[in-house]
């Protein structure tokens, strides 16, 4: 009985992810300039099928069946969006290679040393919704890191995404027989059957990478063994402190909120130290500049009763952008101009409440006392935990990652931003001269267990 066109995608893809384990770094940049030189020479042909998907998907945005914000996400032809997918095609190969680095050496008797080295994850499913652009990047990203990648673009995107995958096999298909990487190293499939179909297949798939929605995030979750490096929720909190420096928290506060309010980092909930709703109605500068800046403000009872009696901040928005918050509100990804806001006693149950309602993304505390900052970004569990600074910056490119996977809340091999280190993991090599585990022991030989230095190594 023969296997299904998803199992052999799958198995192809196992078999080019073992080829991949020995390519060089200088093979892998060899196929990400070819790809980048025939992504170019086929511009017009990617541009014809992305037309194609930008004509249906502005038929369902009449229809009410996708979002005008999605739909614009498509285009891969304004202005000079293709030529920036190119030059991250180029950034990517000039990254360094994470593979083959050697991060333990030990020598654990003469003849007999262990070595731990960075090597590929081995094959990847990256499941995404619009933006095609994720084709290249991901491909790339995976090329460069000794991985295979099967691909799994929304239907939204369905030729754009097939034109650049199949511009992406060729440009594999058409390196020289000594470089070593095949084209299956890239393969892409179409259907949510084929979907549900892979995330069964732990034999041949390492890791899925899903890029999209919560929704997205979720059902991948719930529906596979195989590991996933992602997030599903991105509620991020800022706590003002008592000792916060008023200017920095009004900064932070709007910049985490208002900086891209669609992003995984942007701000939903802000905590404010009780002091300030009694201390010269410090808290309400920060409410009155987010208000400026359009947000809605969800507010617990007594931050609620804070500015409505506070006299800086107007009738209109005492009317129209100050609501009652409900504890919904402090689980809610909000991805818009709404933020909930509660008062706490201190620093302590800032943390409580974090821990208990926050995504373990990203979250900040402003204050000029160090001891306070170092408790907050001590006990909160989270990937990333700011002093004075806005949440937005939780960014791989921000980071200087030069690229960036994703961002996983995941306590795995990956958390945070996730550069190419995401993407590969360890193995341990151990060079012997014939010893047996039996050899040592009490009565007989003592392991070593010498630090081996790099001049040293027998790699």
């Amino acid at each position: 009985m023969s296997a299904s066109p998803v199992v052999e995608i799958a198995r192809a893809a196992r078999l080019a992810s073992v080829s991949l384990q020995s390519v060089t770094d200088d093979q892998k940049n060899e196929a990400l300039l070819k790809i980048k030189q025939v992504l170019s020479e086929r511009r017009e042909e990617i541009f014809k099928a992305n037309e194609e998907d930008k004509k249906i998907a502005d038929e369902l945005v009449k229809a009410g069946k996708l979002s005008a914000s999605l739909s614009k996400r498509l285009d891969v032809c304004q202005g000079d969006k293709f030529d920036t997918i190119l030059s991250g095609v180029s950034d990517i190969a000039t990254l360094p290679d994470p593979t083959k680095k050697v991060t333990l050496a030990t020598k654990l008797d003469e003849g007999l040393e262990l070595y731990r080295l960075t090597v590929p994850v081995g094959v990847l499913l990256t499941i995404f919704e619009a933006r095609p652009e994720v084709v290249v990047n991901i491909s790339c990203l995976a090329l460069k890191s000794g991985n295979a990648v099967i691909l799994k673009g929304g239907k939204e995107a369905t030729h754009t995404n097939a034109a650049l995958a199949r511009v992406i096999q060729d440009a594999l298909a058409s390196l020289p027989a000594s470089n070593g990487i095949p084209k299956e190293a890239v393969q892409i499939v179409e259907t949510r059957e084929d979907i549900s179909a892979l995330l069964d297949l732990d034999r041949y798939v390492d890791l899925v990478v899903p890029r999209g929605s919560n929704s997205l995030v979720k059902y991948i979750q719930n529906n596979t063994r195989i590991p996933v490096l992602g997030h599903a929720d991105g509620i991020c909190s800022v706590y003002v402190d008592k000792e916060a420096d008023i200017s920095k928290a009004v900064k932070i506060a709007v910049d985490a909120k208002t900086n891209y309010t669609a992003a995984c980092n942007a701000a939903e909930t802000l905590l404010v130290n009780q002091s300030l709703l009694s201390q010269n109605g410090e808290f309400a500068k920060i409410a009155l500049a987010l208000l400026d800046a359009g947000v809605t403000l969800k507010c617990e009872k007594d931050v609620r009763d804070f500015l409505l009696n506070s006299e800086v901040i107007s009738q209109e928005y005492k009317q129209n952008k100050i609501e009652d918050a409900v504890e919904e509100d402090f689980y809610t990804e909000f991805l818009d101009l709404v933020m909930a806001v509660k008062s706490v006693a201190d620093v302590e149950a800032a943390v409580v409440h974090i821990n208990e309602h926050g995504s373990k993304h990203t979250d900040a505390i402003v204050t000029e006392n160090k001891d306070t900052a170092d408790y907050f970004m001590t006990r909160v569990d989270a990937a990333g935990c700011y002093w004075n600074a806005s949440t937005r910056f939780a960014d791989g490119f921000r980071y200087g990652f030069g690229a960036e996977v994703g961002v996983s809340t995941n306590k795995t091999h990956a958390r945070g931003p996730v550069g190419l280190e995401g993407l590969v993991i360890y193995k341990y090599k151990l060079l012997g001269h014939g010893q047996g585990a039996g050899d040592y022991g009490s009565g007989k030989k003592q392991y070593k267990h010498e630090t081996i230095e790099p001049a040293q190594y027998n790699l």
